[in-house]
């Protein structure tokens, strides 16, 4: 009675079910190794921030790509803001995922050289292509703390970096392009400053979320079970595809009988 498994119908059902179990074992896997990604990414970002400051030309330096580790790391720059070369970054949020723009101004140290700083978020105005109110960066020497972060990029970001914008304007923070308009060496990376937090100012850009790990894990579940379903399926069609084929026979038989008896 489980000869019907070998017809075409039950040959096509049978391969694809195969097919499916492997699919589903790797999407768990996949799934899996992206809740172990964010887990070791939200004890990377705790492990910086809690971190003891440390001054920002110790970690980078003109051209240096800021390496994975020191992410979110915590540092201190002492310098002179250069507001005449402040630009402001198109389409970011704030907080409350309003948009508006990130507020870039280079701080010049005490060496000569220029580390990038993050001051903030401010809402744009009414014509989106004109430059934004923004609060005057502290004039003088200043000392600012902040978390080091690595220059921006198309391909990493996912944000296109469109030519012929406003005038001090732009979409990445990316030290190598601040080097050319500035004119000056730029330390790799850039600072997103946490204080000190200015009176009236941009706002202050939240810490990382590192505290929730996703849905990953339970996906990878989802999967591992949907992979042990599908033979389980499999064989429920089967017991219920031949019980019909029985239920049928037996009906049959009967009918061929009837006439005989009467």
């Amino acid at each position: 009675m489980y000869r019907f498994v070998l017809t075409r119908q039950w040959v096509c059902l049978t391969l694809i079910t195969l097919a499916l179990i492997p699919v589903m074992i790797k999407l768990g896997f996949w799934q899996y190794h992206r809740h172990e990604h964010r887990v070791a990414q939200n004890q990377l970002i705790e492990a910086n921030l809690r971190a003891e400051p440390v001054p920002v030309a110790e970690v980078t330096s003109p051209g240096h790509k800021v390496p994975r580790a020191d992410f979110w790391r915590a540092v201190t720059a002492t310098g002179t803001y250069d507001s005449a070369h402040e630009v402001v970054v198109r389409m970011r949020t704030d907080n409350d995922d309003k948009v508006g723009f990130h507020v870039l101004t280079p701080l010049v140290l005490t060496d000569g050289r220029v580390v990038l700083v993050n001051r903030g978020w401010v809402p744009g105005g009414d014509d989106p292509r004109a430059y934004p109110p923004v609060p005057a960066a502290p004039a003088g020497e200043v000392t600012v703390t902040g978390r080091l972060k690595a220059d921006e990029t198309s391909g990493g970001s996912g944000i296109k970096d469109r030519k012929g914008l406003p005038d001090r304007q732009v979409m990445l923070i990316n030290s190598a392009q601040q080097a050319d308009y500035l004119g000056r060496p730029v330390l790799g990376g850039y600072l997103e400053l946490t204080g000190p937090s200015p009176e009236a100012g941009p706002e202050t850009i939240a810490d990382p979320d590192h505290d929730s790990i996703g849905p990953h894990m339970a996906y990878a579940v989802q999967w591992w079970l949907f992979a042990a379903a599908v033979p389980v399926g499999w064989v429920v069609l089967v017991r219920r595809e031949k019980r019909d084929r029985e239920e049928a026979a037996a009906k049959g038989e009967a009918v061929e009988q009837e006439p005989a008896t009467a």
